[in-house]
């Protein structure tokens, strides 16, 4: 059974999408269409950008999103999916990519999205931590203890790479204690707020109406989603799921685990980068000896 999994913001690079829209008639078709919905030139900035104007919020999460659709739409027949998955963004490019909803519909949530997420930051300062090297209960511990400020597990990336959001003196606080429990690195990332937990609750509240008033339909595969890491093809299931994402953790190794229990067969990873790549061969090295992990092309 084959996999595709769809990565999520940080991915993005200048000059990305760029020999989609060179060499596919389909792919050109999308990313026209793409600037004419959000109006302005997005694609111009993801062929031509900084690094700066693409971490934009306006541009990050949609590039990214259309790096992804545009290049399983544009793979026609060979992108056969028997399940897909996404990571936090990387959801709704798996959702669109097999069918639960419209390429325009997707663009649209995913940049209501982004500026929701941004407005949520603004409210009340906060941040990320990647912790490297410990086992996710001792982080789940640490959080859990923390009196500093509110702090909680946001991206279950992959054995020993358990990512946190809270508060600022909180992070602090979670980062000297998993230093001092023996962690190979506690580093705070480069990131406007705490994603993945309750200080989106406002983006949250945002996202809500943006999402019932869309049409969702039945994907033509599972999408094993970050909140539940199961098979859920139910668009009513789809559509809570979803809305819980945005302050909930993303459960990247369980959902991983699940496929491939489930009888994932390969892996293909729709979209720039291949950091999901190297979180499955974390996940399971075993399964992975024997497997295909691999990047998608046209």
């Amino acid at each position: 059974m084959k996999a595709y999994v769809f990565p999520g913001q940080g991915s993005q690079f200048s000059g990305m999408g760029k020999d989609l829209y060179e060499n596919s008639p389909v792919a050109k078709e999308l990313f026209d269409k793409a600037d004419e919905i959000l109006g302005f030139k997005i694609s111009e900035i993801m062929f031509n950008g900084t690094d700066e104007e693409l971490k934009q919020t306006k541009v990050t999460q949609p590039a990214v999103f259309l790096h992804s659709v545009i290049l399983a739409k544009a793979m026609g027949d060979n992108f056969q999916p028997d399940m897909v998955a996404g990571h936090s963004l990387g959801e709704l490019s798996a959702l669109t990519a097999a069918g639960a909803i419209t390429f325009e519909d997707g663009l649209k949530i995913v940049a209501k999205r982004a500026m929701a997420m941004q407005k949520a930051c603004e409210i009340q300062p906060s941040i990320m931590a990647a912790i490297l090297g410990l086992e996710d209960a001792v982080v789940e511990k640490l959080c859990a203890e923390t009196t500093e400020g509110q702090v909680v597990p946001a991206n279950y990336n992959c054995p020993g790479q358990l990512v946190v959001s809270g508060s600022i003196e909180g992070i602090d606080a979670v980062c000297a204690k998993a230093t001092e429990a023996g962690a190979k690195r506690a580093l705070k990332l480069a990131v406007s707020g705490a994603f993945h937990s309750p200080f989106m609750k406002p983006a949250e509240n945002e996202l809500a109406e943006a999402i019932q008033a869309t049409t969702f339909s039945a994907p033509k595969c599972p999408v094993y989603q970050n909140v539940s890491t199961k098979a859920e093809t139910d668009p009513e299931v789809i559509k809570s799921n979803l809305l819980r994402q945005l302050t909930s953790p993303v459960k990247w190794t369980q959902s991983v685990k699940n496929m491939i229990a489930d009888g994932a067969t390969s892996f293909t990873e729709v979209g720039p980068g291949a950091v999901l790549q190297g979180m499955i061969k974390k996940i399971d090295k075993e399964w992975c000896k024997e497997h295909e992990v691999k990047s998608a092309s046209l």
